[in-house]
């Protein structure tokens, strides 16, 4: 391991993105890595592509410019619609969190029928249908816009959220069956086993592969500099920034890393 660790950058809109740094923290120990969530200007998927990839770039240019080795863009629509004008943007290799888990998909389950749950946004962009279709994957996708939201509440295994959730699998598994079940929106990782047992209970054994633990595995095994990193002793270190918001980035973010947060820093990246 050399003496100098390498810096990721992850970045989302929102803090749905920590599930994507709490398992690059674990599979890449040793690295310092930089968080941003733009929790001034979300949702994402409201706005046009021209915005996002206007805001996409900035918070990309801000990761760059603070020191960033490698870019995660940990967020699902800003890799749906802004990746050729991020990439462009900054001189640093840029992950993002769709490409990653269809080739997950495809490498274990080649050909097959594939249910990706998403919220509508992403749904509406047709990413994930393009790109699993690009590698003969048969793509269903399926919008499920309450899940945010009672994820964000914390109700990760409430009766609503179970019941809401049940509901859009019977919806959807009316119309395909699936081999894979594709979670598309990096706050489903937080409810990954309320998802495996509904599936079950609805007689379906598909497998459950999720965007952040895919991203983490392309990070960790496609970049020379990070896959050293894998085998470093040391504590990972990380620093987080958010645009607004930053007593509530604070409170939930904890949740969805699994672990307490250090202190927010809040900045403004611009209207």
């Amino acid at each position: 391991m050399s003496s100098h660790s390498p810096t990721i950058a992850v970045f989302d809109s929102g803090f749905g993105g920590l599930t994507v740094l709490r398992t690059l923290l674990e599979r890449i120990p040793g690295a310092h890595y930089i968080y941003l969530g733009d929790t001034a200007r979300l949702p994402y998927g409201e706005k046009s592509q021209v915005t996002i990839a206007r805001y996409a770039v900035e918070a990309a240019r801000f990761l760059a410019d603070r020191g960033a080795d490698h870019l995660v863009i940990a967020c699902n629509t800003a890799s749906a619609l802004a990746m050729p004008e991020i990439v462009e943007a900054v001189p640093i290799p840029v992950l993002g969190v769709i490409e990653p888990v269809v080739q997950m998909t495809h490498y274990r389950h080649p050909n097959a029928e594939t249910l990706i749950l998403a919220t509508t946004a992403t749904v509406r962009s047709h990413a994930y249908r393009t790109s699993c279709e690009a590698r003969g994957l048969h793509p269903f996708e399926k919008a499920c816009p309450l899940l945010v939201p009672l994820i964000e509440e914390g109700w990760t295994d409430h009766h609503v959220t179970r019941e809401v959730l049940r509901i859009y699998l019977m919806e959807a598994l009316a119309v395909c069956s699936p081999s894979v079940v594709i979670l598309g929106c990096t706050h489903y990782p937080l409810i990954a086993p309320l998802v495996r047992e509904t599936l079950r209970e609805l007689a379906c054994t598909a497998e459950v592969v999720d965007s952040a633990e895919a991203t983490a595995f392309v990070a960790a095994t496609g970049f020379p500099k990070l896959a050293e990193a894998t085998k470093s002793t040391r504590a990972a270190t990380f620093e987080c920034y958010a645009t607004d918001s930053i007593e509530k980035f604070q409170r939930l973010g904890s949740n969805f890393l699994g672990q307490p947060l250090p202190a927010v820093h809040l900045i403004d990246l611009g209207g």
